[in-house]
Order: structure tokens, then C-alpha cells, then sequence
């Protein structure tokens, strides 16, 4: 009886916390394609804090498939220098939700595009690893589109977050 009361519970927990997350009303997944850059980030992990102040802008393109999947082409400046990685998200039943397989921890996430207005900024979670950021059609937002980032995490209540956040530097791979 306990097990029982004990999953009850958990489901409910584990229900809330992704209802509490809702994509942007009436995704439009062929608006949303193009080149984007992640300018603003808002990491939990204990591991982000000694990378936070070498963190550079990385540049995508959003690919959208016939089938609702996106091709994310996403380039980063390492120490090593340009890099280039391919994630496929596969499309969900919710409109603005897609998930794909994470090598690096080898298993499923998701990622919820949040806000968008498609010509100049996207707000996204990523569930699973507690990863906000928030991305734009150029490589710099305005204040008031960076502080819409800071509040949304605020109001989830996320000061974890709000301790992490880092406006990341330009690096030559953008």
C-alpha cells in the first residue's frame, strides 16, 4: 500500500512539473526555421560554473523535415576550435515540444520552445538537464527581451538558475 502511495504521488509530482511548461500557443514550426544564436543561458549543473566565463555565442540553423522533425546544425567554439554538431528533435504530439537523444548523457530529453515572436528571439527549456536559454535572430537582444529571460525564470521560481546566468561573449564561430 505505501509503493503505491508513494508512486501516486510521484506521478502526480513528475504530472505538474511538465504541465506547469507549455510550448508557445500555435507553434508555427516553418516560422521558427532559419539561423538562430544562443546568446543567453541558464544552467543548474554544478559542473557549468567553471565554463560559465568561457561560454561563446553558438550559432544554428533550425531545419524543419515534412514529417514535423527539425535538424538542428549547431556550431561551437572550443579550444580546439570550430565544431559542429547535428541533433535531430523528433516532433511530439504537442505542438512546439520535440525530444532527441543526448550522446553525451545517453539518454532522451526534452525541449520546449516557450516564447517565440520567429523574427527576433526564442525562449527554451530543455527538462531534463534544467537547462534554460534563450536564443535570437542576431548575435545581441535587447535588455527588455534578456530580462523577459530573467523573469520567466524567476516566476518558475528557478534562483538556481538566476545565479547561472550567463550572457554568453562572441567567439568567431558566430
Amino acid at each position: 500500500m505505501k509503493i503505491a502511495l508513494v508512486s501516486i504521488f510521484l506521478l502526480m509530482l513528475l504530472t505538474d512539473i511538465h504541465t506547469s511548461v507549455q510550448p508557445q500557443k500555435n507553434f508555427d514550426l516553418q516560422r521558427f526555421a532559419g539561423r538562430w544564436y544562443r546568446v543567453g543561458l541558464a544552467y543548474d549543473s554544478p559542473g557549468f560554473v567553471r565554463y560559465r566565463s568561457k561560454l561563446t555565442i553558438s550559432m544554428g540553423t533550425v531545419e524543419p523535415k515534412d514529417n514535423g522533425n527539425i535538424y538542428m546544425t549547431l556550431w561551437s567554439l572550443t579550444s580546439s576550435g570550430s565544431h559542429s554538431k547535428v541533433y535531430i528533435y523528433k516532433k511530439t504530439s504537442v505542438p512546439g515540444v520535440f525530444t532527441y537523444y543526448s550522446t553525451r548523457h545517453r539518454r532522451v530529453k526534452d525541449v520546449t520552445v516557450v516564447e517565440t515572436n520567429y523574427t527576433e528571439y526564442t525562449l527554451v527549456l530543455k527538462h531534463e538537464n534544467a537547462c534554460n536559454f534563450t536564443v535570437g535572430h542576431a548575435k545581441k537582444l535587447r535588455a527588455d527581451v534578456m530580462e523577459k529571460f530573467r523573469q520567466y525564470c524567476s516566476k518558475r521560481q528557478q534562483k538556481k538558475y538566476l545565479d547561472n546566468f550567463v550572457v554568453v561573449k562572441h567567439g568567431s564561430c558566430s
